[in-house]
């Protein structure tokens, strides 16, 4: 099998939390041949999708963990599988690059399918489950903010293609920074902000449930660090083991069937008590935390739904 990971540079990653590595490693254990790019060396050439990298070699030494071959052009349609790994934002560069990979579609399988990638961002697929979240407001015009805020009081605000925690902020209902924040996130783009009800049971985590081409593998639980709202991990939240509710069974249950349809093979949403908050589609994270507390090898299941797939 012939891979190719299209990611950010992997020198700076972290070993022991990088989902990307983690699937790179799990495919080496597969006798899998390796192949690595970074997103801005994607081209189409004369009708060929095509990636300027290196043939690669993963292990698990700190500091050591990754070897190159002789940087190499290859067709991408003469791969088995590619995967889309790089993070977010969900700029015009990230669109780009699902519409290129796209044009492999019936030659070889990317994953998550780019085409469902680019039409289900995270913030916006939460839109068909309306029973599964909170009251969410997507919105650039101040009046609609504000009214939103009026009606709910305590709400969350941020950017509608941001990612990792940045720009979020709890708007209280006696917070004056609404207006700042707008002038502010208006000055940096022209895209609009998503506001969420608050939901205090965030204090008691956010949790971040695996899915396996549709089917929920387990979670876990990130606890915001004293006087945050936030839980990445990235920014000082706690990870902790966790299990499904019968909720979580049935979130997982309604959104299932579609994520599978659409070729998400590796998806992680994030739920607040008893509400759906984000499907995250693009590069989703928490396999090695979720791997490490259960003892379940993740990876593994999703190169199973990989190989099934290929094989169907």
């Amino acid at each position: 099998m012939r891979v190719a990971f299209q990611m950010d540079p992997i020198g700076p990653i972290d070993i022991d939390a990088d989902s990307t590595f983690r699937l790179a490693e799990a495919a080496a254990a597969r006798d899998a041949e390796l192949f690595y790019y970074t997103p801005d060396r994607l081209f189409m050439d004369e009708g060929r999708v095509q990636a300027r990298g290196w043939p690669l070699t993963v292990r698990r030494e700190r500091g050591n963990h990754f070897a190159l071959g002789e940087e190499a052009v290859v067709d991408l349609a003469d791969m088995d599988v590619v995967w889309l790994r790089q993070d977010p934002p969900f700029d015009m560069s990230y669109i780009t690059t699902t519409h290129l990979l796209e044009r492999l579609a019936g030659q070889t399988l990317v994953v998550n399918d780019p085409f469902w990638v680019r039409n289900y961002p995270e913030k916006l697929l939460v839109l068909d489950f309306p029973d599964l979240t909170p009251p969410t407001l997507i919105a650039r015009d101040l009046d609609a903010i504000r009214a939103f805020r009026a009606r709910h009081g305590d709400i969350i605000l941020k950017p509608l293609y941001g990612n990792g925690g940045a720009g979020v902020f709890r708007m209280t209902p006696d917070d004056r920074n609404l207006v700042s924040l707008h002038e502010l996130f208006s000055g940096i783009n022209r895209e609009p902000l998503i506001a969420q009800k608050f939901i205090p049971d965030v204090s008691n985590g956010d949790k971040r449930i695996i899915l396996v081409d549709g089917e929920p593998v387990g979670a876990i639980n990130r606890v915001p660090p004293e006087g945050e709202t936030r839980s990445n991990l990235h920014i000082g939240g706690r990870a902790e083991q966790i299990g499904l509710t019968a909720r979580d069974m049935e979130i997982c249950a309604a959104i299932g069937p579609l994520l599978r349809e659409k070729g998400q093979v590796f998806v992680g949403i994030d739920v607040i008590g008893n509400y759906l908050t984000e499907i995250n589609v693009t590069s989703p994270t928490g396999i090695q935390e979720l791997e490490r507390f259960e003892g379940i090898d993740v990876a593994g299941a999703i190169w199973d739904a990989i190989e099934a797939r290929m094989a169907g």
